[in-house]
């Protein structure tokens, strides 16, 4: 039985012309003061081959800083070195507003995405997400506000993020444009997209996946399952880890990586969002295309997840 191979190459991101590396970088935690530490995370993601970077809005209170200020301090790197911006598709996210708590309303869409592309210093962001859905935004008025930012060419795509397959039709059903990403959060922990239809629905309509926290929160970040040498961990994590740790033991990688893979093996093709902030690490993430899984290994990480036989 063939082996499920996985490959560096640059692929679509859904059905839209853009050029995706198959692991992103994420920035919920690029923070800081610090321009030239901030570009030198951004220069090691790119010369691991990661050309796809994900902000969004919100990111900055949770490390302590204003709204938007993620954003902006990528906006002082591009401005220190304008050709990195050529070298990178950008993500952003918003629809998220300090406490009200999520807004896709027309009005605030249009402020949210015109504030991301000043504090970014960008002309356009090549896929702009919707980072939680807002129940109470109708979404034809939706779609029609950002249908116009695609015409005016300061959105390249659209895509989702926290959406169920449901509300990700509902919207799909009003845009001329299309959706061409969803981002749910998916690892060897979080299953949830394997089995509500997120992936099937990706399948069907031709999505890309972002897959958000792709090491359980960080909870697949400690490796080395062996007695007295595994971080205390809930039995769950511990028999995933140990899963992991076999597969990546195999191939002479990190259980980080063979996190990774496991990800990168569904059909779907997820992409992880390497969220590390540590330049060894996020080039360590690369080492994912070195592993192969047979149906069994890869079904022998789910089993370990769920902790019984699938029927």
């Amino acid at each position: 039985m063939t082996d499920i191979a996985l490959s560096p190459e640059l692929r679509p991101l859904g059905k839209s012309p853009l050029m995706v590396s198959p692991l992103a970088w994420g920035m919920w935690r690029f923070a800081g003061d610090d321009v030239s530490a901030a570009r030198r995370l951004v220069e090691a993601a790119l010369a691991a081959g990661i050309t796809f970077l994900d902000t969004a809005d919100i990111y900055g209170p949770d490390n302590d800083e204003p709204f938007g200020a993620s954003e902006v301090l990528l906006g002082r790197v591009l401005a220190e070195a304008p050709q990195l911006r050529d070298a990178m598709v950008l993500a952003s996210k918003g629809g998220i507003c300090m406490g009200v708590p999520y807004d896709s309303s027309p009005v605030y869409l249009r402020q949210a995405v015109e504030a991301s592309l000043t504090r970014l210093g960008v002309e356009r962001i090549d896929l702009w997400q919707i980072h939680r859905p807002d129940m109470l935004a109708h979404p034809a008025e939706t779609a029609v506000v950002l249908d116009a930012m695609v015409a005016e060419g300061k959105i390249g795509a659209i895509g989702v993020s926290n959406h169920t397959p449901a509300q990700t039709r509902a919207l799909a059903a009003h845009l001329e444009s299309g959706i061409v990403s969803t981002q749910p959060e998916f690892s060897a922990l979080a299953l949830a997209p394997l089995e509500d239809g997120t992936f099937d629905l990706a399948l069907e309509a031709g999505h890309a996946v972002m897959a958000w926290s792709p090491l359980g929160q960080g909870r697949l970040g400690s490796g080395d399952p062996r007695p007295g040498r595994m971080q205390a961990q809930d039995p769950r994590t511990e028999r995933v880890i140990a899963a992991l740790q076999a597969q990546a033991n195999a191939y002479g990688v990190s259980v980080q990586a063979a996190a990774y893979a496991w990800i990168m093996a569904h059909p779907t093709r997820p992409i992880p969002i390497i969220g590390s902030q540590n330049p060894a690490r996020i080039a360590e993430a690369a080492d994912a295309f070195k592993v192969r899984w047979t149906r069994a290994e890869w079904y022998g990480v789910l089993v370990a997840s769920k902790g019984e036989n699938l029927p």
